[in-house]
């Protein structure tokens, strides 16, 4: 599902790791500031498509990787990831700035996530999602994640996933305790335990596959 509303024409650019796109770098902002995915969201708001295309570029990869080890399949996350903005551009006036952005992308992606999931059940395919490449990554940290990375996530497939979600936004979105509650809706001593727990068989798992100091 490519994202339609009116000329947003995000839709197009995949999310895949082989696709190579960038968007233009054209959002209103004051001279030599970066602006901030909140001042991006105000533009937004605004209806400024310029905005919604940063916002795509810096967050797009993220979302589709987040969306993909949570369903498991990369053509069904590449529809989320334009559903996705698709709400952004609708609700971007709604956004609450008590919490971060990318917080309230992964919620939106979660709860999309979990409706396809209602619908489809296919196997979850964490090696694919780790290789997907991210314009962030340098050379060195590539080829990092072609040894460690691969290992790690295969035995972050083997948790239930109420455990895989909690430890892939912590670890891998950088997500407080706070945060991981509020992107899936539940206490905040609820993400603490599965955290606990989720920590311990992870660390398991890493040491029988010879990976020290999980």
């Amino acid at each position: 599902m490519a994202i339609t509303e009116g000329n947003l024409s995000l839709g197009h650019r995949s999310s895949n790791p082989h696709a190579s796109h960038r968007s233009p770098d054209r959002c209103r902002k004051a001279s030599g500031f970066e602006a901030t995915d909140e001042v991006l969201i105000e533009a937004i708001a605004r209806g400024e498509r310029d905005a919604m295309e940063r916002l795509y570029a810096r967050h797009h990869v993220r979302v589709f990787r987040f969306a993909v080890r949570l369903t498991g399949n990369a053509v069904l996350a590449e529809d989320i990831v334009s559903e996705v903005f698709l709400s952004v551009w609708r609700q971007a006036a709604g956004f609450k700035a008590k919490s971060n952005v990318s917080t309230w992308l992964y919620a939106i992606t979660r709860n999309k996530s979990v409706s396809a999931i209602r619908l489809r059940h296919e196997p979850l395919d964490d090696v694919a999602a780790s290789g997907i490449e991210d314009s962030a990554d340098n050379p060195e940290v590539a080829a990092d994640k072609n040894s460690r990375d691969v290992i790690l996530r295969r035995c972050l497939s083997r948790l239930s996933a109420l455990h895989r979600e909690v430890i892939d936004l912590v670890y891998y979105h950088e997500k407080s305790v706070d945060e991981v509650a509020e992107t899936i809706g539940a206490p905040a001593g609820t993400v603490k335990t599965r955290m606990f727990y989720a920590r311990r068989q992870l660390q398991d798992l890493l040491a029988a596959a010879g990976v020290a100091g999980g």
